[in-house]
């Protein structure tokens, strides 16, 4: 048995308490949420994989009809933390350098210099991924990947932390792109956000009905805290049979006959920083089984390929419910078929 590896503002008083071991996840979690609750109704799971993201330095690509708050979610999630925020709103007509920035040219002294773009921030908005061409699509790779923009053979890092949550509208086709399959890898997560509960939607009535401000949110957390964060999730303890057992599951999908495309590697390296993390905010040192079973779809629901015939009846195995259930029904029979450590 052996150790995990690590995998690679607000306006508001800042505790200074560090957070001393993993055990203090839960807390930590548990205030990030209730500073969002003040602005943002319900939505737990989703700050908790915003949070998980964070500190296992992924990215999260939200999915979700327009007017489920994700705008002011991930606004309000970045100021929990004290970092910078920008949103960038996609278009077809943008270029990479709206992103990125450019070298220009100083009238003043004829010398040229770097102008950085939005995309230097802690905390990227992409809204509306899909509506931006290949081209510009491209041109995040680096960044998501490398944590760093090239501009003119120049590299330029990028401030850490560094996470983009990007959003897209599942039902809305026209004027939209696909992001590409290198694109869609990058992504820790991709999150599919429903509508709110009854009680939440009354509360939301309650609460915002009247079309007032949405109220600002406190820092509770420095980032000097998230960097000490991702040290402990480093920490974590993985039983060499939970290593086994994580690289079955995503290796499963690669021998699933319904599946053209399984989970790469990468989303193996991303799912033990997944795990490692969820755990380290449960109050755990330890990865169990169900840090696995529980995040296995939003790992992988965005990394593989479904067969096309694989939805016909004539395949054997077709549902008429949508992709998505067909998805999750895949992968939760994946898991099924992978022993669970003991």
């Amino acid at each position: 048995m052996r150790s995990a590896a690590g995998a690679g503002g607000g306006p508001a008083t800042i505790p200074s308490t560090p957070v001393p071991s993993p055990t203090e996840g839960a807390a930590l979690l548990e205030r990030v949420t209730e500073a969002i609750g003040g602005a943002i109704v319900g939505y737990r799971d989703v700050i908790r994989a915003l949070t998980i993201a964070l500190v296992a330095e992924g990215h999260v690509l939200l999915e979700g009809v327009p007017g489920l708050a994700k705008t002011q979610l991930v606004r309000a999630f970045s100021q929990t933390m004290a970092l910078t925020f920008r949103r960038i709103q996609f278009t077809p007509d943008m270029l990479p350098s709206d992103i990125l920035g450019a070298t220009i040219l100083d009238p003043r002294d004829q010398t040229f210099g770097f102008r950085p773009g939005p995309i230097f921030a802690h905390v990227i908005l992409a809204d509306e991924i899909n509506r931006a061409p290949p081209k510009v699509q491209s041109a995040l790779l680096e960044a998501m990947q490398e944590r760093q923009v090239t501009i003119d053979g120049v590299s330029h890092p990028l401030p850490r932390p560094f996470v983009v949550i990007a959003t897209q509208n599942p039902i809305e086709h026209e004027g939209t792109y696909p992001l590409p399959e290198a694109e869609l890898d990058r992504f820790l997560f991709r999150w599919i956000m429903d509508y709110p509960s009854v009680e939440e939607e009354v509360s939301i009535l309650k609460t915002r009905g009247r079309l007032a401000d949405v109220p600002s949110v406190a820092s509770v957390l420095s980032p000097a805290d998230i960097e000490r964060l991702k040290t402990l999730r480093g920490e974590v303890f993985v039983a060499d049979d939970l290593y086994r057992y994580l690289a079955d599951v995503a290796r499963r999908t690669r021998s699933d006959p319904r599946l053209l495309v399984g989970a790469s590697p990468r989303a193996s390296v991303h799912f033990l920083a997944a795990v490692t993390a969820s755990a380290m905010l449960d109050g755990r040192a330890y990865v169990i089984p169900d840090d696995v079973r529980a995040l296995a779809f939003p790992v992988f629901n965005h990394r593989v390929i479904v067969r096309p015939e694989a939805q016909s009846p004539s395949f054997g195995t077709g549902e008429a419910a949508g992709p998505v259930p067909f998805l999750r029904r895949i992968l939760r029979e994946n898991l099924d078929t992978v022993a669970v450590p003991r």
